[in-house]
């Protein structure tokens, strides 16, 4: 089982500590976002090979949402998730609740919405209609 390490000298490539966190399922995946410019290093692109160290704050676009991690210890290898978290400080935000209201649906066969349904829908959605 990897251990992770805490000392403040060590480095390592950026895709290799994603993946090993776990926030990408594979490695060339974790390449492939650092290639695409989703992930970010005190607000500079970074490229896969760039060398991260203990204390540095990565901003990273998964396919679960954007991630805020400052890094806490290097993993030589991809470990089990309680030991991975152990990694980093997850500085993600909340998520807004108005966005994870769930989405209004019709009965089935109701037909299209009228107007007045268009109207009260848009309101509970936020938007403004004359």
């Amino acid at each position: 089982m990897p251990e992770p390490d805490f000392s403040p000298d060590s480095t390592m490539r950026t895709d290799v500590w994603l993946w090993a966190v776990r926030m990408f399922r594979t490695r060339s995946a974790a390449t492939a976002a650092c290639k695409g410019g989703h992930a970010h290093i005190e607000g500079q692109r970074v490229k896969p090979a760039q060398k991260i160290t203990i204390g540095q704050t990565i901003r990273v676009r998964t396919p679960g949402g954007e991630r805020i991690l400052r890094v806490r210890a290097m993993l030589p290898t991809r470990a089990a998730a309680p030991i991975a978290q152990q990694c980093y400080e997850d500085l993600t935000p909340p998520p807004d609740p108005a966005l994870r209201a769930p989405v209004p649906r019709r009965d089935k066969g109701a037909g299209r919405p009228t107007k007045k349904d268009r109207r009260e829908m848009d309101r509970l959605r936020g938007r403004d209609s004359h």
